[in-house]
């Protein structure tokens, strides 16, 4: 029998935040992936190189970590006031499965820049100079995100001074809003605190009880006290994911605090939803050595974060996880709140391992229920690659 050729697929390779990842038109993908199912997340996966047992992803667009392993879909919006539908694929490196549970908020930075590229804005809506707004709905959580793109000569302006901690080079500012951003997810009930309170008692089986904040608002996130884990909230990620007990205690954090938070009914389905929750630990202010070999001071930051992607440290911060960071920080009594000083707080400069981010949330109390309107921040994004992707796939 003779082996089938490659498939040719228009694609784009991007960066956005401190991601990076493949972008197609779903209008592009071949008609049976243009769906979502069994078809749809073979491509991605083979698009990607996984699953790779060896972790490193050779045959494949994936870089080997969960920042480098992702993919995103995008069409014309037909919802009033949008332009353009965004869906997120967490590629899992060393399984077989892309995990849709979530958005990834660092790559939602280059969706306003790619649907302005490929004409999927109106035009007369794309300033000649200035920043142009891009209306997207994120579709794995079914929310909105407001992109202020900056537009020079009629393109997309990608190089510019503004410096992202975990990014190399400088680049253009990409403005993000994150609208009422309070994740709706399957099982959680659309409730900001799933569990109706800021701060929980939750047990985990090995560790202990712990002190946990667990929050939808951006991606479901539970935040326990870096000190309640044996942490400072100044480590690497050389200290956290050269150590397997401390990755299995992790994970089984996450795995009981899911089900607390009504993602998953039993512990057991968590290997299976490894996109979503995140868990992160958080300490006051310190000063600490970044990655970068810059010295982060205790005067910089309001506290210190460091959060897990995919079973791993991540090497500075998730874009979603930033909003539930200044989201959480906003409401006086969560975990991060109290360790940023506690208070009232409408925006925090939080350390983590690459340097340093700010990010703005608006939250309001109304009838004993707190409400988060819109999250704010910046990051930046840049076209690496684009042209065709090449995929040997079955008949």
């Amino acid at each position: 029998m003779t082996p089938p050729p490659q498939t040719r697929i228009a694609a784009t390779y991007m960066r956005g935040g401190t991601s990076k990842g493949v972008f197609f038109k779903v209008e592009d993908l071949p008609e049976a992936a243009r769906v979502p199912g069994p078809a749809r997340d073979a491509l991605l996966l083979r698009v990607i190189g996984s699953p790779d047992p060896y972790g490193k992803q050779i045959d494949g667009m994936g870089g080997a970590t969960s920042s480098t392993s992702k993919t995103v879909l995008l069409s014309r919006s037909t919802r009033p006031d949008h332009d353009v539908d965004y869906l997120f694929g967490q590629v899992s490196i060393d399984k077989p499965f892309v995990d849709w549970s979530g958005n990834c908020g660092n790559l939602s930075a280059a969706v306003g820049p790619f649907a302005i590229a490929n004409g999927m804005v109106d035009p007369a809506r794309v300033p000649r100079n200035g920043l142009a707004v891009v209306r997207i709905w994120q579709a794995n959580i079914g929310k909105t995100i407001i992109a202020h793109v900056p537009v020079t000569n009629g393109e997309v302006q990608e190089t510019g001074d503004f410096e992202l901690d975990g990014v190399t080079f400088l680049a253009a500012e990409v403005q993000l809003e994150f609208m009422d951003p309070a994740a709706d997810e399957e099982g959680a009930g659309g409730a900001m605190f799933p569990t109706g309170r800021v701060v929980d008692d939750l047990d985990v089986p090995g560790v202990g009880t712990l002190r946990a904040t667990m929050i939808n608002a951006g991606i479901p996130t539970i935040f326990v006290d870096a000190a309640s884990i044996g942490y400072t909230g100044s480590e690497l990620q050389e200290a956290i994911n050269g150590d397997a007990k401390a990755l299995a205690m992790f994970e089984t954090i996450r795995a009981h605090g899911a089900v607390r938070m009504g993602l998953i009914a039993h512990v057991d389905e968590a290997a299976r939803r490894q996109h979503t929750p995140k868990v992160a630990f958080v300490a006051p202010p310190a000063t600490y050595g970044a990655s970068s070999g810059k010295t982060v001071h205790a005067g910089e930051v309001d506290l210190l974060v460091r959060a897990l992607s995919m079973g791993k440290l991540h090497h500075a911060m998730m874009g979603t996880a930033a909003v539930a960071i200044g989201t959480a920080a906003a409401i006086p009594g969560t975990l991060v709140n109290l360790a940023a000083g506690g208070g009232v707080r409408t925006a925090v400069t939080f350390g983590h391992p690459s340097g340093t981010l700010r990010v703005g949330a608006e939250a309001l109390e109304a009838d004993g229920q707190w409400l988060v309107t819109k999250a704010v921040m910046s990051r930046s994004a840049r076209v690496l690659m684009e042209g065709h992707v090449r995929v040997p796939l079955q008949p």
